[in-house]
């Protein structure tokens, strides 16, 4: 398991192309780029036209029909499509990355037609049920020991592909005492294999993580929807000290993000209304403490303002341009000016998260307690905080101001034995720190 910042992308490899799409190139760009796993979302195959449950022109990735199978939409040779995925599986740790795939428990496709392992009714709740409006599924019984031992099955078949992790689709939905038993079965005879927890509910952590021992789970409740608030201008950046004091430990165990497939674009209007009224909070995202950070495919590049369809065939233009321009080595040459700017940004940021020790493991201060609102600094508007390792320590302050601000930063005694920061004239508890942040971004300066 990790132990330290990483960096997971999650990628739809049916927009980007298909498997042979994924090239040396693309992999080699995202690891430079600080990205760790990959999280290629909508391999396992799912229903499709024309089953009439489907929803969209292509079917939803959480609506599976062979859990032992791939999308043949994806191979160049659907008659060796599996061939074809182990491939992107050697070549994705070739190029020093690893991958996960979702792992969906609480439903299958409406018409489930694997034949490795069939589910039959009993395996089902009575009158194959649906959650919510997921017309496209059926429900799976966990009271049924079969249920479960056909889950950890598909686990364990899919580690045994080389897959280095799994995103658990909707854990809460499935009872902890499943994850209890199969987790551990997966690790003991897969060690490295980490398991994400799409989870939601706060009060539900501690028992996910002591009890069904998931490594790390979505932030969304906390850091994404509080971020979101404040760049909206609906809430104070004094909440990001709440949302974190009140993880405790579980703290470094979150995955943070801004975008994935159930979320709106940051460009979009119900979020920032431009992707660069968002830096701020990809800032605090990334800088402010050890967590993993999730970005998703074409958020590099502002790529929206509309959401993306996870039910249907389309195109982006900013990966377009962004493939084009991997074939002449050159990810940027066909990028329009935006794209490129935007890019430039979330490479630097990325790079210094998880390439700095201060930043991919190192301790974190909250300067927000004592900064007041003074004419020299709005906590609503701006949050500062320590980052250290060994004998390196940077002063962060993001700002959701929409303009450049000059502030004052107070630094406590306890931060600086905190830290081991050495006092001096120019950095000493007495003296605040004067920094300069552009709009809507963050700085970063070392003490």
């Amino acid at each position: 398991m990790e132990n330290s910042k990483f960096i997971v992308y999650q990628m739809l490899p049916r927009i980007v192309g298909k498997f042979g799409t994924i090239n040396d190139n693309m992999l080699s760009y995202l690891k430079d780029m600080g990205v760790t796993y990959i999280w290629y979302t909508g391999i396992i195959r799912h229903a499709t036209p024309p089953d009439p449950t489907v929803k969209g022109t292509c079917g939803s990735p959480y609506a599976i029909n062979d859990y032992y199978d791939v999308n043949p939409y994806l191979a160049d040779n659907p008659q060796r499509r599996m061939d074809e995925f182990e491939e992107l599986a050697e070549r994705t740790h070739e190029n020093g990355l690893k991958l996960l795939l979702d792992f969906v428990p609480n439903h299958t496709a409406s018409n489930y037609i694997g034949k490795h392992s069939e589910f039959t009714d009993e395996n089902y709740y009575p009158g194959h049920i649906h959650d919510g409006d997921w017309t496209d599924t059926a429900k799976l019984n966990y009271s049924n020991p079969d249920t479960r031992s056909k889950m950890l099955e598909i686990l364990l078949f899919w580690a045994s592909k080389g897959v280095d992790g799994f995103r658990c689709d909707m854990v809460e939905l499935v009872p902890l005492d499943f994850w209890s038993w199969a987790i551990p079965k997966v690790k003991s005879c897969y060690p490295d294999t980490i398991f994400i927890g799409e989870a939601y509910t706060p009060s539900n952590y501690p028992g996910l993580f002591e009890i069904g021992k998931f490594d790390y789970l979505y932030d969304k409740s906390g850091f994404y929807d509080t971020l979101k608030r404040i760049v909206r201008g609906e809430g104070s950046a004094t909440e990001l000290t709440g949302c974190w004091q009140s993880l405790g430990p579980y703290a470094p165990k979150m995955l943070n993000f801004l975008e994935n497939h159930d979320e709106v674009r940051v460009g979009s209007e119900e979020f920032a209304g431009s992707p660069y009224r968002a830096i701020s909070a990809l800032f605090v995202s990334l800088f402010f403490n050890t967590c993993p950070f999730m970005i998703y495919f074409g958020q590099q590049f502002g790529e929206g303002p509309e959401k993306t369809s996870i039910f249907d065939f389309c195109t982006l233009p900013s990966i377009e341009a962004w493939k084009k321009g991997l074939e002449e080595d050159d990810a940027e040459k066909y990028l329009e000016y935006s794209y490129r700017d935007l890019r430039r940004v979330y490479n630097t940021y990325l790079k210094v998260a998880t390439r700095d020790k201060a930043f991919r493991e190192g301790k974190t201060f909250d300067l927000q307690y004592v900064n007041p609102h003074t004419a020299d600094y709005n906590p609503h508007r701006q949050f500062a905080f320590l980052r250290s390792y060994g004998r390196t320590v940077y002063l962060c302050v993001a700002n959701f101001e929409d303009r450049d601000v000059a502030l004052k930063i107070n630094i406590p005694a306890s931060a600086f034995d905190y830290m081991g920061i050495v006092r001096s004239e120019s950095v000493n508890p007495e003296t605040p720190i004067s920094i300069k942040v552009t709009r809507n971004a963050g700085h970063i300066i070392e003490l």
